[in-house]
């Protein structure tokens, strides 16, 4: 009998990013806290993890990232006045995006050293466990979620996981690659992966799309790791390594991904969870075809 994997209960959010392409908008706000229709991009991303199971949410913050702490927190003096406004409504929305108490912790990245050292500096948090990595500008969205799908997947292989998702062959040397070999519950197992290989050269058009379920050897690795390309220490290095230990398996992910890191991806978020509401479709739905058809762009 196949021995029945840790479960994994922590999850950790990269947050310290300061969002450069959408100044002057990040200048004060975190690029994390730009909303997607009602709810900050982080909130997206931390519901996603809740509904897969995650009972502990790290995030591995930076400067002037303080107001992500503050949202995860109870407001009293709002909650206080929307009670005595008979704003019940909008109280179980606050509740519903609270965690509990002691389910957020908060660990600071010093120095802008990659996305390997923003997990490695999260080693103390998750301790010697697996845990999911989840990347707050990847907002995916699919009922259930992206993580969910994951977590059916690990619980029947074990190991570490990586989602993927197809993407046109003219574009794999922008991403981070995996060479699929044999299916495997759910999903099939990684023989390879690769960051941004040459035109032609991709073993697979299937990229790494920011969720992943790792097992915690990864941080003893990312310690002595030397830094890669752009001078930063870099993840797929360390899973390249580990994955000559351990096994790795891959998830396709069929759902809808939006990268809120870059501006068209946040606008087409927007756009798409507006839609995914009927009121809201109703609404704009026909606003939209008008727009589409009348605006002319102004900057060429």
């Amino acid at each position: 009998m196949t021995k029945e994997p840790q479960p994994v209960r922590k999850a950790v959010f990269p947050v310290a990013g300061l969002g450069t392409r959408f100044l002057p908008a990040t200048k004060a706000v975190p690029k994390e806290m730009l909303t997607v229709v009602d709810k900050p991009v982080i909130q997206y991303v931390v519901d996603e993890a809740r509904e897969a199971g995650i009972e502990h949410f790290v995030f591995v913050t930076g400067r002037n990232k303080a107001v992500i702490e503050d949202h995860f927190d109870q407001q009293v003096e709002l909650e206080q006045t929307l009670r005595e406004r008979g704003k019940q409504e909008a109280l179980d929305i606050l509740a519903a995006g609270l965690p509990a108490a002691g389910q957020t912790s908060f660990t600071r990245q010093q120095a802008p050293l990659g996305l390997g050292h923003a997990v490695w500096c999260a080693r103390e948090l998750v301790g010697n466990e697996p845990f999911a990595l989840l990347l707050p500008d990847m907002v995916m969205q699919d009922q259930p979620g992206c993580m969910s799908r994951m977590m059916e997947v690990y619980r029947e292989t074990g190991g570490n996981i990586i989602s993927t998702e197809a993407v046109d062959w003219e574009e794999t040397h922008k991403y981070g690659i995996v060479e699929k070999g044999a299916a495997a519950a759910g999903g099939f197992r990684i023989t390879g992966m690769v960051e941004k290989p040459a035109p032609g050269t991709a073993p697979s058009n299937l990229y790494i799309n920011g969720r992943y379920i790792l097992q915690p050897e990864i941080f003893s690795i990312l310690e002595t790791q030397a830094t890669g390309a752009g001078g930063e220490i870099q993840l797929t290095d360390a899973m390249l390594k580990l994955a000559e230990k351990q096994d790795f398996f891959g998830f396709t992910f069929t759902g809808r991904t939006f990268d809120c890191g870059s501006k068209e991806g946040f606008i087409k978020a927007n756009l798409a969870y507006a839609m995914w509401s009927r009121k809201m479709a109703r609404s704009l739905g026909p606003e939209l075809r008008e727009l589409l058809d009348s605006i002319k762009p102004v900057d060429g």
